[in-house]
């Protein structure tokens, strides 16, 4: 838009420049013509007294040279007015014109310009005091014609070019506060689609845009208002659930002792305290106003302690071996910790219900300059077709897996612009590697090519919420 503006009154301006400096610069020429002959005229009008008096040579020649150049001048007088002694015509001066013209004007009696050798001039008739008619000639040169005209038109070339650049100027300027306000509406627009949901665009600019900006920002409040919403209503369902997991924890106490009876009051425990983080979670969301900075987030070493501390038990059940590593210092990520808990639960409980009792499972944590990966490996029987688990992760499994666990996964991994990755451990088994990117880039497809890695290609997403539960697939 802007560019287009200027070239509009780029064109509106030389057109306009155009069509009255070359009239001008015609009639500024005809104006130096038009000055060089009315001189030439007060020059010839300066000699007809005197030949009104006389027809003396000699007083003539004195008159001419105070009268105006004798070069440029001539008196042409006829040989019956001219003076005792004289015989033809008389011809002060160098004459240019030729006989034929001055004999013309002599004949009709008033002045005329005909045009000669470097210029033209003026034959002025002037009649004598013996009834004859004697012609004056004055010589007007060419450069005497257009004097000043080189100079007349190179200043209306220099105001026309100030006109053009004044006018581009003002026209960019214009441009400028129309485009910004239409860039800042896209920018905002980029923003609340990216999840920044307090984006909000100024309410300035022309007219249209304004109103432009008013509707954004009110569809800006009802999309927030709309999240708030749905944020409210899973606190209110999740709370419903604090019902049947009263009576479920109760009956669970009433079992006695016993491995069974202890997993399954430490599962309801588990169950309640998800229902709260769902609940306090969803009553104090924010609307996210920016993209998260270095300090947000979590530390996933203590994640993946408090992970294991939990699974170490039920792998001590059942005679599994399990190791950890790189979870002795600090790893800040930027992903919020139930997210990540979530992430490694579907994982580890993929170890634990798809291996044999006794199989040996690690998780591995590299902290790196620009990522942080996660390994989750184990000892079992591996996966055969790492495509088509990647497929189950879209939940199109037909071995009893919902493919929520590995959705969990990919879903945290893309959420920082990393991804998944299944290959085969140095256990022997399988192998999820998740990467998780530092820089807080918008999720996009990494090209990264390591040994044993399986591309997905991205689905949409479903509209739903993920359920974050320690559900397995």
């Amino acid at each position: 838009m802007r560019w287009a503006l200027v070239k509009v009154s780029l064109a509106v301006t030389a057109m306009v420049v155009v069509a009255f400096a070359i009239p001008l610069g015609l009639v500024i020429r005809e104006m130096a013509r038009d000055r060089a002959f009315s001189n030439a005229e007060r020059e010839a009008a300066a000699v007809a007294p005197a030949l009104s008096i006389t027809t003396d040579r000699e007083q003539l020649e004195r008159v001419v040279a105070s009268a105006g150049s004798d070069a440029g001048m001539a008196v042409h007088i006829p040989a019956s007015g001219a003076g005792t002694g004289t015989e033809g015509s008389t011809d002060i001066g160098r004459q240019r014109a030729t006989d034929e013209d001055i004999a013309a004007v002599r004949e009709m009696g008033r002045a005329s310009t005909t045009e000669v050798s470097g210029g033209s001039t003026l034959l002025q008739p002037v009649a004598l005091s013996s009834g004859e008619i004697a012609v004056v000639e004055v010589y007007v040169p060419e450069s005497e014609v257009t004097n000043g005209v080189g100079t007349a038109w190179a200043v209306l070339a220099a105001v026309g070019a100030a006109l053009i650049v004044g006018s581009v100027a003002v026209a960019d300027r214009l441009g400028v506060r129309m485009v910004q306000p239409a860039q800042r509406l896209v920018e905002g627009a980029h923003d609340l689609g990216e999840g920044k949901l307090g984006a909000r665009v100024p309410e300035e600019g022309p007219n249209e845009l304004r109103l432009a900006a008013v509707a954004f920002n009110s569809m800006a409040d009802q999309v927030v208002q709309l999240l708030a919403n749905e944020r409210e209503l899973a606190a209110d369902l999740s709370h419903r659930l604090r019902t049947p997991l009263t009576v479920l924890r109760l009956n669970a106490a009433s079992l006695g002792d016993g491995p069974a009876a202890d997993q399954t009051r430490a599962a309801v425990e588990q169950l309640e305290r998800e229902v709260d983080t769902i609940i306090r979670t969803a009553r104090d969301a924010k609307p996210q106003t920016a993209a998260a900075g270095p300090g947000a987030g979590c530390d996933a070493a203590e994640v993946v302690r408090e992970r294991m501390g939990f699974w170490s038990a039920l792998a001590e059940d059942e005679g599994r071996k399990w190791r950890v590593a790189g979870a002795d210092r600090p790893v800040r990520i930027p992903v919020a910790r139930a997210d990540l808990a979530a992430s490694l639960d579907a994982l580890l409980g993929n170890v634990f219900r798809h291996t044999a009792e006794g199989t040996a499972f690690a998780v591995d944590l590299h902290n790196g300059e620009d990522a942080v990966i996660v390994l989750v490996s184990d000892a079992g029987p591996g996966i055969p077709d790492p495509a088509a688990a990647m497929a189950r992760g879209r939940g199109s499994g037909n071995d009893g897996s919902t493919g929520l666990g590995l959705d969990i996964v990919r879903r945290l991994a893309e959420s920082t612009g990393g991804d998944v990755r299944i290959g085969s451990s140095v256990l022997g088994g399988t192998e999820v590697r998740i990467w998780i990117q530092l820089d807080g880039r918008a999720t996009q497809t990494r090209q990264r090519g390591h040994r044993g890695a399986v591309r997905r290609r991205r689905q949409p997403r479903s509209a739903t919420t993920i359920d974050r539960s320690r559900s397995l697939p």
